[in-house]
């Protein structure tokens, strides 16, 4: 649920950062929010998540608007900016890292699931808080849905027709960090860019209608979290199905090497008097050919004592 709900939030916001020719935006507000999180904890000493990430809002906030400054006050254009303040908050954050990491009663475990996202480490409250931001981030787009529209596609008539321009700016840009905010716990600041632009980007090649676009994005993203997370579990249940065929194969092993013919009756016998497998596990091993089973009786073939030799010795390694 939190990684379709920041997947949909994403790909709305996402659309009109792609639209307005600002792809780095989401980079560079997602690298600006570093130092708030690293400022935040040396301010607090807390790893509270919500604290952390009131300091990358502070801060991705400051990011936002300093670069709208460069561009409205200076020659640079906005991919200029959008890179300078990405690697001036950036290089500041890393180097706050490295001071919290230093210092004797703090180190920077837990603030470095803020690099690289841990999906594991949201809690309930958290998933429901990304959903009210998300509702009331849709209430705030169907409310102002043609302001939003004109000034995306021609802020010049906008302003002629008197509406307040930079007030719709900054409330478009104001809920693109908030939406990078709330994915830092879990995408990270090196992956929030992409999932920020490519749902966008690639609702952009199905349509040319805002509205369509902005929820075929919306469907990208959350249909991306969803898949993305669940490939994550596939894996993590088939890792710990192997890791309970090793454990079973590392016993098997400790029963059998202390006779030299593993196939002998009596050693078969002592093996079969193991009871840690199931039969399930037993035709797994059997398909993988390291036991063999004839009738209701079982035996280690060479292949699999070889590969129980080996988990087991790197057992006694690790356990060193």
């Amino acid at each position: 649920m939190g990684t379709a709900i920041l997947g949909s939030i994403c790909g709305m916001l996402g659309s009109f950062a792609v639209l307005r020719k600002q792809s780095l935006l989401g980079d560079a507000i997602s690298h600006a929010a570093l130092p708030g999180i690293a400022i935040a904890f040396l301010i607090t000493g807390t790893k509270e998540t919500n604290v952390l990430l009131i300091g990358a809002l502070v801060s991705g906030l400051l990011g936002a608007f300093w670069i709208r400054s460069i561009i409205k006050r200076t020659h640079l254009k906005s991919d200029t900016a959008l890179g300078l303040i990405l690697s001036i908050f950036f290089g500041f954050g890393m180097l706050l890292l490295t001071y919290i990491q230093k210092l004797p009663n703090a180190n920077q475990s837990g603030l470095d699931k803020f690099l690289f996202g841990q999906a594991a480490t949201l809690l309930a409250r958290d998933v429901w808080f990304m959903a009210i931001v998300t509702f009331i981030c849709l209430v705030v787009l169907l409310l102002f849905w043609k302001e939003f529209k004109i000034l995306l596609f021609d802020a010049d008539y906008a302003k002629t027709l008197g509406f307040n321009i930079q007030l719709i700016d900054i409330l478009i840009t104001s809920f693109i960090v908030i939406a990078i905010v709330l994915g830092l716990q879990t995408v990270g600041v090196v992956l929030m860019s992409a999932m920020l632009l490519a749902p966008a980007a690639a609702a952009r090649q199905w349509t040319n209608s805002l509205g369509i676009m902005v929820m075929l994005a919306a469907f990208f993203g959350a249909s991306s979290g969803v898949i993305g997370t669940a490939f994550r579990q596939i894996r993590f249940i088939q890792n710990r199905k192997d890791l309970e065929l090793h454990k079973t194969l590392a016993f098997m092993f400790e029963i059998a090497q202390g006779h030299e013919n593993i196939a002998h009756p009596h050693a078969v016998r002592i093996l079969n008097n193991f009871h840690g497998y199931t039969r399930k596990s037993l035709g797994k091993l059997e398909r993988k050919e390291y036991i063999n089973v004839v009738g209701s009786m079982w035996s280690m073939t060479p292949k699999g004592y070889h590969f129980a030799a080996n988990l087991y010795n790197q057992q006694e390694n690790e356990n060193e």
